[in-house]
């Protein structure tokens, strides 16, 4: 009998007590209008969480139910749910993962991220609840999946190099398309990509960006469904390739030239970020962003046919 079986075999077991799905549970629907009137408010201020969590409440993953079951069916899926209840519970601990990990661990890079950062997955959980309001908690399995998709976005940010930056939240909502498939994301990345390029006075090819990112995230296993202990144990450079992360160079190229034009990345589309680096025309608003594809047209070649490299055009002599 394998570990996995013997746990979740054994009497009082989570899975044998904690339903599939709750009695009370209404099946996702999509809203397109309401979604791009909460991206749009994310978008005057990418703090606004809540704002996101709304976006995608109305552009959700349709077919996660099914997803669940399927990975819920699986030795390694019960062991994962027997062993890690609560994400939050194991990742904000960080005087247990500092003593558990050895240094140089993804556990101790964690930390050290989390902490320079400010961060805490409590924090994003709060906003989560916030969101929520009233509405009560659904104590089921598709929920304790949700919450893991949900708790491991920051580990993503550091395993993924992608910043917390307006382009980089975009960005890692276009990697993690292949693992989550709600078209929010895709939307949530192009657009707002369309945005930055529609209004900030800048050579940085945040389209380009974003569609790397969406192709570099093919690859990678959901990290949803790993044990986060074990990826804990590993190094950061073990961890990326176990999921096999790609590198993310449109991304970090855009960085490079905003650093070299005097734009911090954490201020594009912020309420606080002031005209000297902003187009003069007037923003473009949700229903002129709507009207028509070309405001999310890719470039006619693929990023992948000219990767940044000390060989390759660079994004800036292309913009």
């Amino acid at each position: 009998m394998t570990q996995a079986a013997a746990i979740y075999g054994s009497t009082g077991s989570r899975l044998s007590t904690i339903p599939f799905s709750h009695p009370d549970r209404v099946p996702a629907q999509r809203n397109i209008r309401r979604a791009w009137h909460h991206f749009w408010e994310f978008k005057k201020d990418k703090e606004k969480t809540s704002e996101v969590f709304r976006f995608f409440e109305h552009l959700p993953w349709l077919d996660m139910p099914e997803r669940v079951r399927n990975f819920l069916s699986t030795d390694h899926g019960k062991y994962v749910f027997e062993t890690e209840p609560f994400l939050p519970d194991i990742l904000d601990d960080h005087e247990m993962l500092r003593r558990e990990y050895p240094a140089g661990s993804l556990a101790h890079e964690y930390c050290d991220y989390m902490e320079r950062e400010g961060l805490s997955a409590a924090g994003l959980v709060a906003e989560y609840d916030d969101f929520r309001g009233e509405r009560p908690r659904l104590d089921d399995q598709i929920e304790w999946y949700a919450d893991r998709l949900r708790d491991t976005h920051d580990l993503l940010h550091l395993l993924t190099t992608i910043g917390r930056d307006t382009l980089g939240e975009q960005a890692l909502g276009a990697f993690v398309f292949k693992q989550r498939p709600s078209h929010g994301h895709l939307i949530l990345g192009y657009a707002g990509a369309a945005v930055i390029k529609a209004n900030v006075k800048t050579k940085a090819p945040v389209m380009r960006a974003i569609h790397d990112c969406k192709q570099a995230g093919k690859a990678c296993e959901p990290i949803a469904e790993q044990s986060i202990r074990e990826l804990l144990a590993m190094t950061i450079d073990e961890a990326r390739a176990f999921l096999n992360i790609q590198p993310v160079a449109w991304y970090q190229k855009c960085q490079s030239i905003w650093a070299e034009e005097g734009i911090d990345p954490l201020k594009i589309l912020a309420n606080d970020a002031k005209a000297s680096i902003y187009r003069k025309d007037t923003v473009p608003s949700p229903d002129e962003l709507s009207r028509g594809p070309s405001v999310f047209a890719m470039d006619d070649k693929s990023a992948s046919e000219n990767a940044p490299g000390e060989d390759a055009e660079t994004p800036r002599e292309r913009a």
